[in-house]
């Protein structure tokens, strides 16, 4: 399978260049989103592609913008990418990892939601008995699915920075209350609704990210990508035991290996051996055929 590290579209302006995803402008009200390639762990983009990744994330990414559009209308623009490249020659290497979508404002918080005690989430409970402010009940094991689904927000870091946990406070700082509650409140329904639809499909949404942006009459919208294994942690459910840290279907996978290295999360990234780039990509690909039935 193909890998595209770095695109380039002659006659669109590239705007910006993040961890995964390329933005070039199409017009005044458009944009295009290539999503690469690249593999973000620890918020450090790795010197090596995982072959196929940005089109899975890009057709898991549209599944789930249609299968939620009643609950949040969201950024997706249907059109045909002949249209906005013409040249088949620069259009075929992109394969599915094209989407059009429009402009809108971006709020400056990932919307994060856990439904299980793991990561950064399982270190601060294990300091302070809570999760981004929020208290937690005392003897909870390693991956124990969480009383009810919890909202811990971050801020958005510049490539090659740290996202920072902030709590509910902070957040309400940054978007003000109504918009912080509004943010809270669908973050919490999007991930019931994706978490119980995944569950009858064997995977386990541990936590996911959403973001959110406003258009121009200040109404809400899902942007950027939606419940993919990039943006989540995916499980096996039929390998799921609490206490330990269960195989995934995400880049997690990834995360796991480099922390058996000698590496202190700071560009550059190490270099992957062939049979985890291999195993990354096929995890992914699943993750695909048990949510989207492709």
């Amino acid at each position: 399978m193909s890998a595209l590290y770095e695109s380039n579209i002659p006659g669109l302006q590239r705007l910006h260049r993040g961890k995964v995803r390329d933005i070039y402008g199409v017009d005044d009200q458009h944009l295009l989103i290539v999503t690469t390639d690249r593999l973000s762990a620890f918020d450090v983009v790795l010197p090596q592609p995982i072959p196929g990744k940005g089109e899975v994330l890009t057709r898991v990414a549209r599944f789930w913008f249609h299968r939620t559009e009643a609950l949040v209308p969201n950024h997706l623009v249907e059109r045909a990418v002949e249209e906005i490249i013409p040249d088949s020659a620069v259009r075929e290497p992109l394969g599915d990892r094209v989407m059009l979508v429009r402009r809108l404002q971006p709020l400056p918080i990932e919307a994060i939601v856990r439904g299980y005690l793991i990561g950064s989430g399982w270190k601060d409970y294990q300091h302070t008995g809570a999760v981004c402010g929020i208290k937690l009940p005392p003897g909870l094991r390693l991956a124990d699915r969480l009383p009810q689904p919890i909202f811990t927000p971050s801020t958005k870091a510049a490539v090659g920075e740290h996202d920072q946990n902030i709590d509910f406070q902070a957040t309400i700082n940054l978007v003000g209350r109504e918009l912080a509650e509004q943010v809270r409140d669908m973050s919490l329904r999007l991930y019931t609704e994706a978490a119980a639809y995944a569950l009858k499909r064997g995977i386990i949404i541990a936590d996911t990210k959403f973001e959110f942006g406003l258009d121009a009459s200040g109404r809400l919208h899902l942007i950027d990508e939606v419940l993919t294994p990039d943006s989540s942690r995916f499980w096996p459910a039929d390998q799921y035991h609490p206490g330990i840290s269960p195989p995934s279907f995400d880049k997690q996978f990834v995360r796991d290996y480099l922390e058996t290295l000698d590496w202190d999360k700071t560009p550059p990234g190490p270099m992957l051996p062939q049979e985890i780039i291999d195993k990354t990509a096929e995890k992914y690909r699943e993750a695909e055929r048990r949510l989207t039935g492709r």
